[in-house]
């Protein structure tokens, strides 16, 4: 039997994902698609666009996953960018996935896409937490009255994915169309007859978003519509607005609300028992409780500090640093190193004081790699729990203090994965001031996760006076800083608004897929950092210029921190990578090189030092060169003189850690 050759699918069509954050797109995204996306900005905007193609042989669809939204009349970046996507894939077929235990939300969606005439299938996600609410809508009921597939799917287990491409491949646009009343109808009809015969979606679709004073179709209509059919689809709104009173686009969203409302108490639910407050419930009730959820966070973070930095920062990096790279990598590299290559200076490049495989392996590998591994599940937990978003409700009062509000938190808690790309993530808050002050607090106070690992490792072999000590010292200075940066920077704060998801039991393939993904991510994108850190150092060590730099930092490295000259190296390596120099403060504890009091005021010191590299780019790419500057400049010299403060006040009050 002959094999056929492998014939790359071609695109039959597009597919277009849409619907409310947090109802799983993404993940039906990369059923749909694989791992094989590109991701960019859409034009002209910050928004990023993700799309991919489905993985059947043969014919394939090509996916295109929209940014979250809550209405497709924009009323920002994000639902403007899923509107325009709309608008310029005619043909494409939409898939609306909607949250089974928030249909009235999700129908709001539902019906503008009807009235846009796009082909649509409809996932009603999440069913499995519905039906155990007792609160799974009768699809059926939802099929006949738009006439479209309603689809149950559990996104996270896969089930009824599999339903969904079939169903893709003949859709039809829905039938639905909804009455807004005497008035309304007539001034729609009215600029309906305005608009040229070919448009991108209904006509009637586009005359409600014109009645409802949707000026992002200011350069459309422009290309497409004359002058004076414009002045008169403005007088048609004018005239509306004087006979009723009333903003248009509200009354328009009120008829909509109201017949969905009227809608879902004739679809009724499926049989089920209600489970009412099962554990799930309650522990997502209590953990927002400003009393309860105390302790609840204070649980969470002493489960994560033991598995992190006991577990992954003790016993596994023991394991890899002291048994696989201390007694066999390293020792059998040097011992064929010696063997086989005649020069001593690339005998040094690899397994010298400052050796690509002596230190940058054994530090990328056997230090950070099992912490940052450990990390990266915990932080899965809790991002698939759906514990995060009640520890932003938690903070929400103690972040109005510093001019933002409980949803900064999680570009923050981000950063303890990545700095990097938790600057980017500020995006979800509304205002430029909130945007500087959280992007200045990630860039001066968040260590990422690796560093993290590395500082809890340290920590851990103290004691939890260090610990409690390290923890007060940061958290002070983000809210003292952020206070201060609030009272400075000029601007309004937003109102806070925020999706929270049921509490659920994480799944462990979802979790191992997210773990190995982001160490993957690690392994292409810090190793490679570690290795030229690796080489910056045994340049600049064979050129004298360590000790050099040694000698002008020592006034504050030993004068200020009393720290021994060594650690210069690891604040310098810390701007490449901070993870790197941490983890040259960790291989220098373990080497009995620090004190217990020089182990705290060396991690407060580059916990609050300049930003790595990476991080300083995105800064300047996201505020400007100056604000990135202007946040290098204050935070280098505010990081040094706060460590020095922790060296002279221990000292002065006789603390022992």
């Amino acid at each position: 039997m002959i094999k056929s050759p492998d014939v790359p699918p071609t695109v039959a069509g597009k597919v277009i994902l849409v619907g409310n954050p947090n109802v799983g797109k993404s993940v039906i995204f990369g059923h749909l698609t694989g791992r094989y996306v590109t991701v960019s900005n859409y034009p002209g905007t910050t928004v990023e666009v993700s799309r991919g193609k489905t993985r059947e042989r043969g014919k394939s669809l090509e996916v295109i996953d929209t940014p979250g939204v809550y209405s497709l009349l924009p009323m920002s970046e994000d639902e403007r960018v899923t509107r325009d996507i709309l608008m310029r894939e005619p043909g494409a077929v939409v898939l609306q996935v909607c949250d089974a235990k928030n249909m009235r939300r999700s129908l709001l969606i539902t019906i503008q896409l009807a009235e846009m005439g796009v082909p649509l299938v409809i996932d009603v996600n999440m069913a499995d937490e519905a039906r155990n609410r007792g609160v799974m809508p009768k699809l059926e009921g939802l099929e006949g009255r738009f006439g479209v597939p309603a689809v149950p799917t559990v996104a996270v287990r896969k089930k009824g994915v599999d339903r969904i491409k079939p169903l893709l491949e003949n859709a039809s646009p829905s039938s639905f169309r909804l009455d807004y009343g005497g008035s309304n109808e007539r001034a729609i009809s009215r600029i309906e007859l305005l608009l040229p015969d070919a448009t991108p979606v209904g006509k009637r679709s586009l005359a409600i978003m014109l009645l409802c004073g949707d000026d992002s179709l200011a350069p459309w209509l422009a290309e497409n519509v004359s002058a004076e059919e414009i002045r008169e689809m403005n007088a048609v709104r004018n005239r509306l607005v004087e006979e009723t009173g009333e903003d248009i686009s509200y009354r328009i969203n009120q008829a909509r609300l109201a017949w969905i409302d009227s809608f879902l108490s004739e679809l009724g639910e499926e049989p089920g028992a209600r489970q009412g407050r099962d554990w799930a419930h309650m522990f997502g009730t209590y953990s927002m409780h400003p009393l309860f959820g105390i302790p609840i966070l204070f649980l969470v973070l002493v489960l994560a500090y033991e598995f992190v930095g006991v577990f992954g920062a003790g016993f596994l990096v023991d394991l890899l640093e002291g048994g696989l790279f201390g007694k066999w990598v390293v020792p059998a590299t040097a011992w064929a190193v010696e063997r086989t290559i005649p020069w001593a200076i690339l005998r040094d490049l690899l397994v010298g004081p400052y050796g690509i495989i002596s230190m940058a392996l054994s530090y990328a590998i056997a230090i950070v790699l099992p912490i940052v591994g450990t990390f990266f599940l915990g932080f899965g937990i809790l991002e698939d729990s759906g514990y995060l978003p009640r520890l932003a409700v938690m903070v929400d009062r103690i972040f109005k203090k510093i001019g933002c509000n409980g949803k900064a938190v999680l570009p923050m808690i981000l950063g303890l994965g990545c700095d990097t790309m938790a600057t980017l993530t500020t995006r979800i808050l509304e205002t430029r001031k909130e945007r500087l002050i959280v992007t200045l607090l990630l860039a001066l106070g968040i260590p990422c996760s690796a560093q993290l690992g590395v500082i809890l490792g340290m920590l851990s072999d103290i004691g939890p006076v260090a610990t409690v000590t390290w923890v007060g010292i940061i958290v002070g200075v983000i809210l003292a800083v952020g206070y201060l940066a609030s009272k400075v920077i000029p601007g309004e704060s937003s109102d806070f608004i925020l999706e929270i998801p049921p509490i659920r039991m994480p799944q462990m393939g979802n979790l191992a897929i997210k773990t190995m993904a982001r160490i993957e991510w690690y392994l292409r994108e810090a190793v490679p950092l570690f290795v030229i850190g690796t080489f910056i150092l045994f340049v600049a060590d064979r050129l004298g210029w360590l000790l050099w730099m040694q000698k002008v930092a020592e006034p504050i490295v030993v004068g200020m921190l009393d720290l021994p000259p060594k650690t210069t190296e690891a604040f310098l390596i810390g701007f490449l990578r901070r993870d790197y120099g941490a983890a040259g403060l960790f291989d220098m504890a373990r080497a009995g090189l620090l004190t217990h009091l020089q182990v705290v005021v060396s991690l407060v010191t580059i916990t609050l030092f300049i930003p790595c590299l990476a991080n300083f780019l995105v800064i300047i790419k996201e505020q400007g060169s100056k604000v990135a500057a202007g946040m290098a400049l204050f935070i280098f010299p505010f990081a040094v003189l706060v460590g020095a403060a922790v060296n002279f006040a221990s000292r002065f009050l006789g603390i022992r850690f």
